[in-house]
């Protein structure tokens, strides 16, 4: 490799620098992710444990760590919320099969952006080991 261009390691330093940026948002969207799918799950065993619980009382949170104690009328009827603001009525075994799939999904999702991570902290490895290799070579050339 001849002397190393300052315009290509700006250009490789910008790279790096943007790359870094993607792989922060991505890793965020993907905490996130985790977070809704292990949502859905909780509300999967507390509607399971729900049909179970002795004259329908349940502790309700309320934030804060404060928890009051509630009974349930029916607790086969529960009300899932779909997106976009839409919230229906569904039997409790719906609402379980509805998590469940969703919990699927968002794991699929997780995974896909698990592999987009890992392409662009490889590429930032390659992109990282060029920048590295050009700055030794400007160290170790004649007259400097």
């Amino acid at each position: 490799m001849d002397e190393a261009d300052p315009r290509e390691l700006q250009s490789l330093q910008y790279y790096l620098n943007e790359y870094g940026q993607q792989a922060e948002v991505f890793a965020r969207q993907l905490e996130m992710l985790e977070q809704q799918r292990l949502e859905s799950l909780a509300a999967v065993e507390t509607l399971q444990s729900l049909g179970g619980a002795e004259d329908g009382t349940v502790l309700l949170p309320l934030g804060g760590g404060v928890s009051v104690r509630v009974q349930v009328p029916d607790p086969d009827q529960v009300l899932v919320a779909i997106g976009a603001g839409v919230t229906v009525g569904q039997s409790s075994a719906g609402a379980v099969s509805y998590l469940e799939d969703r919990a699927r999904e968002l794991e699929a999702s997780e995974k896909k952006l698990s592999e987009t991570i890992e392409k662009i902290r490889a590429q930032m490895n390659e992109i990282a080991a060029r920048l590295d290799a050009a700055y030794r070579q400007q160290q170790t050339a004649p007259g400097r």
